[in-house]
């Protein structure tokens, strides 16, 4: 099974898993649980919900297939 639709969404998901983790590290962060400071925080949260909600949306417009 070599196809590409399979690893544009394997890459989706896991992209939006890493902003996941980012905004929990950044969560963390800010409540004292890590040793960061708050405005490393803050940018964590910052780019953990662009990884979740808009670098998906750009890479399907970027991986869409072209009309006939």
């Amino acid at each position: 099974m070599n196809d590409p639709a399979m690893g544009r969404h394997f890459a989706i998901v896991a992209v939006r898993f890493t902003g996941i983790a980012f905004i929990l590290l950044g969560i963390l962060a800010l409540r004292g649980a890590i040793d960061l400071a708050d405005g490393a925080g803050y940018v964590l949260i910052a780019v953990g919900l662009l990884e979740v909600f808009l670098v998906p949306m750009i890479l399907v417009r970027r991986w869409r297939t072209p009309r006939q």
